[in-house]
């Protein structure tokens, strides 16, 4: 059955919260839930809003995956500790980096992401917390871009055929899932989160995994967090939708000390979008282009070479897997 979208125009978020608060207090009755809270939008407000309707009842996690950008766990634990929510970090590095070792296909990551944190991370820790129910952030362009084909998004599963009961053995509850990106902002307002929590550029479920093409490894990964923190200080002001640094998978020819390298590439993507279903490349002045550039080609030795995506959505995509 097609999900009835709650376009943003039409929100009255006061309202809708009233509602899906009794909604979830009576789905959950006198039982615990659990979430993950990545620190994005999505699951930031889905956080806010269970911890309204179940208080005590309702345990946050934030996974360490390994997967992050710099400082991640500690920021965002500490951005919801301000507010009177406590967020417990789940040490998960090994389990992930193992579940992704040699593997270069998108999906097959996507995949192998999705099975280690729903089968094997966040099973254990909703039966040690004795939860029956997960509370999720899915959002209506998830369940599009999946269904689609676009790109298998790691939090949709009913849509697809799969009962999340008898797979991982909870039920997983999407109060977000008529949203796009804009209603879920307006719902983080209304439910009194900070704007840095509201109205953050979207980061991937995946998180940084989404931005390595081929093979996924600490040290990669390192690589594409060092770019990351380059790219989003000299964008931070740019009023872009999102934007990111991608790490290729190729080398590349590159200069130093006057002799023949070959070097890593990274892909810089800022976009321009209302909801992620389209967008276009923003007309970044290139002298910012040149600062992240270089900063990127000093704080990394690996890398020889910084490109800029031009190429809007469709046919391109906004993360790179």
């Amino acid at each position: 059955m097609k999900t009835r979208e709650i376009r943003a125009k039409d929100l009255n978020a006061e309202q809708w919260i009233r509602e899906k608060v009794k909604e979830l207090q009576r789905t959950v009755g006198k039982g615990m839930a659990i979430n993950a809270l990545s620190g994005g939008v999505d699951s930031s407000v889905v956080t806010a809003l269970g911890h309204r309707a179940l208080g005590s009842r309702l345990k946050s996690c934030f996974i360490d995956n390994g997967l992050m950008r710099q400082g991640e766990p500690q920021r965002v634990a500490a951005l919801f500790k301000r507010i009177g929510i406590d967020i417990e970090i789940v040490p998960a590095r090994k389990a992930f980096f193992s579940a992704l070792r040699e593997i270069t296909d998108p999906e097959e990551k996507r995949e192998a992401i999705t099975q280690t944190f729903y089968k094997k991370v966040f099973r254990d820790i909703v039966l040690n917390s004795g939860a029956r129910y997960l509370l999720q952030g899915t959002i209506l362009t998830d369940v599009d871009e999946t269904v689609a084909g676009i790109k298998r998004q790691h939090n949709v599963f009913e849509q697809l055929g799969i009962d999340p009961q008898k797979a991982f053995g909870y039920r997983i509850l999407e109060p977000l899932i008529q949203f796009r990106k804009d209603g879920v902002r307006k719902l983080g307002e209304a439910l009194g989160l900070p704007e840095e929590a509201f109205n953050r550029i979207p980061f991937p479920g995946p998180a940084l995994a989404a931005r390595v093409i081929g093979e996924v490894t600490p040290a990669r990964i390192a690589m594409v967090r060092k770019a990351t923190a380059i790219a989003e200080k000299w964008l931070a002001r740019s009023g872009a939708f999102q934007y990111l640094a991608v790490l290729h998978e190729d080398r590349v020819t590159g200069m130093k000390e006057g002799k023949r390298v070959f070097g890593n590439q990274i892909e810089i993507r800022c976009w321009d979008s209302l909801d992620a279903r389209t967008a276009t490349p923003t007309r970044l002045p290139f002298e910012t282009l040149e600062k992240i550039a270089d900063g990127i080609v000093k704080a990394i030795p690996e890398v020889v070479s910084v490109t800029y995506n031009i190429t809007p959505k469709p046919p391109s995509t906004i993360e790179a897997i």
